[in-house]
């Protein structure tokens, strides 16, 4: 008997999402967050034509809301100066928007996500890609969820200065480039130097004056937000409020169905490929092997700087590549419930809560730290702080009648301690899960 949920589902069934599922399937490393970042953008199409009209009034009557602006790609100015390059040689890039108002020493920095390559191979294709090479990027994105300038879509935020960070090195901005001469491929592991670079430019043109500044990332972008998180913090005074968020990023050190620990030795790869190590916490790495260090686990305990969780309990993509990845299950027995979970029978269901579980008893240690924040529903789904639907609208999910804004929010201005965590699935009427299944 499939598993019955009342939450609201979304299905993909573009003929281009269908051949980047095929993609998907052939390449792990790469593909995967390109799927995701796919699905990003016919999401917000979709919330968009859905409240064409809503939009239109909004603007008209709130004429400093930009809800449908696009923000130019700036390409980073001295970044060969700097050796500042992505995967294929190009210059890294960012998408700036001024702050205003009472917003206008605010700033906040979204990183974003794609995944990470971790073989020559890997990173050779991706370099072919928006995720490797400005070339490919779009020279103009929307801005929307906590990047947004309408004040109903993103209340607390919404007038701050804005950049959303283009990722390019496949390695959540903490490759190195001592490692290049070794592999001898013609690619560069510039990771920590953009990093650098995009934040002597930002602190440039305004950021080194902010009062308030906030750090999110979605995905590995989550990650590299983890990663840089205290580093971000020591570029501003003291008397500043800093802080950062995660969306998405803390990914599990959990074993597959037949046992396998796939993360563990991807992570491995990109550790050594990438010449990971020097951007790694030091206590850490002066106590494991230094892979085990790029787990979110172990990078939260030594973390400083206050840190919020946005995170899915039943995230589809831990789902797809850690616990049931496609070499783990040659006979196809996880494939509908991979696609849905309204197919899942009750054992697999079962192995989905027992994931769960271990989630929850990561973060519970850091239940005693009230400066670390928590957002965990119980959704199928990947990142939820891009999008307007999920991160703050009248049907965006909930805990405790709170969206994923409003808990932010009362995280980011010391309103409350808050440790929200959702009940199990499918108890969670207001989640957006993702339905893979349909076709056209």
């Amino acid at each position: 008997m499939p598993y019955s949920s009342s939450s609201s589902s979304y299905s993909y069934s573009n003929p281009f999402l269908r051949n980047l599922l095929q993609w998907h399937k052939k390449d792990f490393t790469i593909a995967t967050f390109i799927f995701t970042f796919i699905i990003f953008f016919f999401y917000s199409r979709h919330s968009n034509n859905n409240n064409n009209t809503i939009t239109l009034q909004k603007q008209q009557q709130q004429p400093f809301a930009i809800t449908t602006s696009l923000v130019p790609l700036t390409l980073l100015h001295k970044a060969k100066q700097r050796g500042a390059f992505c995967l294929d040689g190009s210059v890294p890039g960012y998408h700036f928007q001024k702050g205003f108002g009472s917003g206008s020493h605010n700033w906040l920095l979204h990183i974003e996500g794609g995944g990470w390559c971790n073989s020559i191979a890997s990173c050779s294709h991706r370099k072919m890609t928006p995720l490797g090479s400005s070339k490919y990027m779009e020279t103009e994105v929307l801005f929307s969820g906590i990047l947004s300038s309408d004040p109903s879509q993103n209340p607390d935020f919404f007038n701050w200065n804005k950049v959303k960070i283009r990722y390019c090195d496949g390695a959540s901005f903490a490759g190195h480039p001592e490692s290049e001469i070794k592999k001898g491929s013609g690619l560069f592991f510039r990771g920590q130097i953009i990093w650098e670079a995009i934040m002597d430019e930002l602190l440039s043109i305004g950021m080194s004056k902010a009062k308030q500044a906030l750090l999110t990332g979605c995905s590995a972008g989550g990650l590299a937000t983890l990663i840089h998180c205290d580093d971000f913090r020591e570029f501003f005074p003291k008397e500043a409020t800093v802080k950062c968020l995660a969306d998405a990023g803390f990914f599990l050190d959990e074993k597959d169905i037949l046992g396998n620990s796939t993360m563990r030795s991807f992570y491995h790869d990109v550790v050594q490929l990438q010449g990971v190590v020097k951007s790694l916490q030091k206590d850490c790495i002066a106590k494991m092997e230094p892979f085990k260090c790029l787990f979110p686990l172990e990078i939260i305990k030594n973390i400083k700087t206050p840190v919020f969780l946005v995170h899915p309990a039943y995230d589809f993509w831990q789902i797809h590549n850690i616990l049931v990845p496609q070499g783990s299950d040659p006979h196809g027995h996880w494939k509908s419930c991979r696609l849905n979970l309204l197919n899942c029978n009750a054992n697999e269901i079962g192995i989905l809560h027992h994931f769960r579980t271990s989630l929850l008893k990561a973060v519970d240690e850091f239940q005693q730290r009230e400066e670390i924040g928590m957002f965990i529903d119980s959704c199928f789904i990947h990142c939820q702080t891009l999008m307007e639907d999920t991160w703050h609208s009248p049907n965006s999910p909930k805990i405790n009648d709170k969206t994923i804004a409003a808990s932010v929010a009362d995280w980011f201005f010391d309103r409350e301690v808050v440790k929200r965590i959702d009940c199990p699935y499918p108890c969670n009427p207001t989640c957006h899960n993702m339905d893979f299944s349909t076709r056209i």
